[in-house]
Order: C-alpha cells, then structure tokens, then sequence
C-alpha cells in the first residue's frame, strides 16, 4: 500500500529524471510550511550547474499532481512545497482503515534474522543489566517478525567454564535438593555468592573446584549431571522472569556456550590453517587489524589460553561461525551493551579475515559463489551490534543497590507494578481485585518498557518511576490511556468500530489533517525502525499520533456529528487506537481496554 510519501516520489521521480536526462529520485521529507518538502532540486541544481528554482519549476510542469496535491509551490533556494488534497488523504485512510496490516506491507525480500539478546549467566541473579538487552532483543523480533522475517531468537546463556567447579562443589556441600530448591525460588545470587565465598575461604575447596572444572571438561557422567542441575533450574527461574516481562523468549531459545564446545578445537585449527593466530604469552590469540592498547601495541583476541583452556572469544567465534554456516543467516543482530563494543568488533573482524562472511565469502564482485544459475544473487550477510548504554539512577551513576550490588531485575519490576497498582487503587477503588492486578502489570511493566525503548538505545538514561508512571508526557501510561479512551468513544456509545468506509473518508479541519498524516505516516516508520532498530523513533510516532488525536478529539466532535462525517470520524478514532495497539505491541506493550 502506497504512503503518501512514496506515492509524490512516484510522482516526482519521472519529472526529475526527464530534467536531469537520467533517474533522479527526488528526496522527501514532511514540510514545515506544507505537508511534504522536496530538496531534489538543490542536489540536481548542483550537479547540473544550474539555478535550483529553475529546475523546481520545470520538474513541476511535468510532474503530474494535480489528483494529489491542493497546493504545490516552489519556495526558498529551490523547495518544493506539497500540500495533499484531503480527497487523496482521504482516500489513502480509507485504504488502510480496511487493511488489518494498517497499510504495512509484508517484506519482499524476507530474510532469516538470528537475533541474540538477553544472555543471563547460569546461577546468577538477572540484573537491570539484562533489562535493556531483553526489552530490546524482544522488541527488535517483534518489529522483524511483523515485516515477515524469520527470526530465529537465540539466548546465548552463560552455562560454562571454570565458575562451574566452583558451583558444582558448593552444589554438593548443600545437597543436591536443597541446592535445586535455592534455585528455583529464585535466590540465584545467595547460592553464587555462597560459593565465591567457600573458594575464597577455603584451600580444600579450591582444589575440588578445580579438579571438577577438569572433570566437566572431559566430559564425567556425574559431574554432567550436576552441572544440567545447576542450568535446569537456573532456567525455569530465567523463564519465570520473561514470563514476568512479557517477551517472548521460549525454553527453545536457550542457546548456551556449551552448546558449542564440541566446536572449539576444530575452531583453532581452522583459524591456525588460515595463518590468523599467533603465540602471545603462551596463548593462542587472533590480532585483528586496527585494533591496539592504550600504548598503541596491537590488542589480542584470546581464542586458546596458556593452559589450553579457551577463551570466551573462543566461543564467541564458533557461535558466529555457526550461525553463518549452519544457520545461513542473512543478517546477524547482537543485543549486547555497548562496552563489549571492541570485543564484538574483533569477533566480527576475525570472521571476516577468516572469509566465514564479507567480501571473501561472497566472492570478489560481492555475489553469492553457491548461488549458480538458481537466481540472483543473495546479499551479503550484515553482522550487526546493536548496542545500548547504562540504566542509571537518580544520582546519575549506574543504577545499583545502597549496598552497591547491581539491581535485581525482578526487584525492579515488582516495584514498577506495586507503584501502579496503588495509583489504580486510588483512582478506581471499585475495580475488583484481579482486575485491578492485570492492569496493573500491564502498566507497571509497560511503563519500564517504553522508559527504555522511548530514548535512543545508544545513551544512558536514567531510570525514574515517577516519571515512567506519569499520565503525562511521552510515556507507557500517557499511551495505554489514549488507547483506553478512544475505545470508551465505543463503548459508550454502545457501537461496534467501522472499519470500512463507502468512499473516502472526509478530512475538512486542521486537526483531522494532523491526525490522518500521522497515522498515513505508520508504514514509512515501520519500514526505518526495522533497518535502524531504533526503536525511540517508533515510540515518538506513537506519542505524536496520541497528542494530534486529542487536538482532533478536542477540535472534532465525534457522536454528535452526523452522516459521513460522523462515520469518518468513527473510522479515524478506530485507526488511531489499531495503530497504538500495533504500535504499543511491536514495543512489547500492553494495551488494556480500561484505564
């Protein structure tokens, strides 16, 4: 379905190119004394050496907009100013007020996606450090899964190493179902802290510790068994919480380093054939290109330590080269904080050297060499990091307890809905008491959702329950309302929503322009926030969208209109609560039907 933006680029396109002698796709954008502005004319105007208003005027003489625009005037250095008539406005609504897709078109080119974001640690507490990663990995599949990607969702748990002599010991001095029941109520941080402290205290333990990493390393039966203890229950605890967020992370989707451990010897040797790892200190270790040490020496990649145990970069590189290979990924997402930035920058250019993707893999004129005569060729993989800051607190220092430990995530959350539950109370007090519990978390947790996603993801922000809760003002809260009001419109009325309309829908006041641009303007959003993930440019829409339809809501009168005007009206008010429903769940949000 055609947005009013790509329908005057249609429009334009062929006019630019028949001044210019060749394409020239004119660049759009909305206006400010008009509803779209094109600059076209200035680029071309440079490139042809001539005045850009000439070159406005005359692609206007062929440009064919009469059945679009009301008003088309050239202004400035060499603008072209674009007003839409409110029948084409009209028109496009109706179209996608009839579309349940809202006017988002599915993918033409859909790709697999693997996407890999949360990644707790097996028998460690989930902290707000997990937060942002987990709310926006499930943000991310959400929007590409929308599109008609398959995504393959990939949480890359923490499940092995040399921390796990240490807890398999602690693991047995308690017993093995105290140990499980420890773990499944939840208290994950008093168990690995009980243990750090027995290898810290203790000589005799270290030794055990020690000589049990040895002994899951080669794979003993018993030691196996206690370690699935450890991840079993560390699991069902992890799903607990996701349960709690509402993401939609599955027991399927645990993907852990252990997974790949049977990979890690061929890995080196791979890497060795190819002439990439070098001694350092006794390790093996890759020197990525580019990369250097505070003294300007060149930073190393640690693939094989000293002792012959491997590096986490080791894991890191046959995850990749996994999802490459095995999976075939067109595109590779890694949700993780932007201070494994370097790390993941030398994972991807040790991958690229090594020809697993890039230039080498795809063969020199960058088309698919497996491709053969099957069909065009398949675009290069994009490996990309899709990385975000700190939460911080009111202090502006990052987010920790009075004690100074980090911040248990579900402590988080359960005070985000506890806070909502007692403003629901107050203002509601007759809402029955499950009621009144839904709601709450779908405020509560929607409200930490849209505090994260609503900022760009690549700065700290600060983490306010006051102002997250707020009903005013770009928020969680501020949205849900809206929601929630629009279908009160309906259900007072006593009314089902139209979603069909005869012909056009009738747009005559200012406020119905606002309001049917912003919501015309939901596919071309959708369509950036699913290349860029930033996902703060959704959220912006939607808050713009719920502030032009209260100017609508408060300058057009809805029930007491009549005819068609009455019926456009319905229609709008039903659009824009579809639209920040779809937009709402693309975030994660809920949207409830009562605030």
């Amino acid at each position: 379905m055609v947005t009013p933006e790509k329908l005057l680029i249609e429009r334009l396109a062929p006019a630019f190119a028949q001044v210019a002698g060749m394409p020239a796709d004119p660049s759009m954008r909305r206006g400010r004394h008009a509803d779209f502005q094109c600059d076209g004319a200035l680029a071309l105007g440079r490139r042809l050496g001539r005045d850009a208003r000439e070159i406005a005027a005359e692609v206007l003489r062929y440009a064919v907009l009469d059945d679009v625009c009301s008003a088309v005037e050239v202004s400035g250095p060499g603008f072209v100013n674009l007003t839409l008539a409110p029948t084409g406005l009209g028109r496009l609504l109706a179209g996608i007020a009839a579309d349940e897709r809202l006017g988002v078109p599915r993918t033409a080119r859909p790709e697999t996606i693997v996407v890999d974001y949360s990644g707790p640690n097996t028998a460690k507490e989930m902290h707000v450090g997990h937060l942002r990663s987990t709310i926006i990995g499930d943000a991310a599949v959400r929007v590409l899964e929308w599109q008609g990607h398959t995504v393959l969702r990939r949480n890359h748990l923490g499940d092995w190493g040399t921390p796990f002599g240490m807890l398999i010991e602690h693991l047995l001095d308690v017993g093995e179902t105290e140990a499980a029941h420890e773990l499944s109520v939840g208290d994950l941080t008093g168990f690995y802290q009980a243990a750090r402290r027995a290898f810290d205290a203790d000589e005799a333990f270290r030794i055990r510790s020690r000589e049990r990493v040895v002994a899951l390393q080669a794979g003993d039966p018993t030691t196996l068994r206690l370690w699935r203890v450890l991840v079993t229950e560390s699991k069902k605890y992890f799903m607990a919480v996701y349960a709690r967020l509402g993401v939609r992370l599955t027991a399927d989707d645990f993907f852990g380093e252990s997974r790949y451990n049977d990979e890690l010897p061929p890995l080196v040797e791979e890497l060795a054939e190819l002439g990439l790892l070098r001694e350092s200190a006794g390790a093996q270790c890759v020197f990525p290109a580019g990369f250097v040490n505070r003294d300007g020496d060149p930073l190393p990649l640690i693939v094989r330590k000293g002792d012959g145990g491997f590096g986490y970069a080791a894991t890191d590189l046959a995850t990749l080269r996994h999802r490459l290979r095995d999976l075939a990924a067109d595109r590779l997402l890694y949700v993780v904080g932007t201070p494994q930035s370097e790390h993941l920058a030398m994972v991807f250019a040790t991958a690229r050297d090594a020809g697993w993707y890039g230039a080498a893999a795809e063969g020199a004129d960058g088309a698919d060499p497996t491709a053969g005569d099957a069909g065009p060729p398949r675009a290069p993989t994009r490996v990309e990091h899709v990385d975000f800051g700190y939460v911080l607190g009111s202090d502006g220092k990052i987010l920790r307890t009075r004690a100074g430990a980090s911040v248990k995530l579900v402590d988080l959350l359960d005070e985000a809905v506890a806070r909502a539950a007692a403003t629901i109370a107050e203002k509601d007090p007759d809402l029955d008491a499950d009621a009144r519990a839904a709601l709450a978390r779908a405020v509560g947790i929607g409200a930490v959702k849209y505090a994260d996603l609503s900022g760009d993801r690549r700065k700290d922000y600060r983490f306010d329950y006051d102002r997250m809760l707020s009903l005013d003002g770009n928020t969680a809260p501020y949205l849900q309302y809206a929601h929630a009001r629009i279908r009160s419109i309906f259900a007072r009325a006593a009314i089902r929503a139209p979603r069909v309309a005869a012909g056009p829908l009738v747009i005559r006041e200012p406020a119905e322009r606002a309001l049917a641009l912003r919501l015309l303007a939901f596919p071309d959003v959708i369509e950036e926030v699913g290349e860029s993930l930033q996902f703060h440019r959704l959220a912006h829409h939607l808050f713009e969208l719920a502030t032009a339809f209260t100017g609508f809501y408060e300058n057009c009168p809805v029930l007491r209109s009549e005819g068609e005007i009455r019926h456009s009206r319905l229609v709008l008010c039903d659009l824009t609560a579809r639209t920040l429903a779809r937009g709402l769940d693309l975030l994660g949000i809920e949207t409830p039907e009562r605030m």
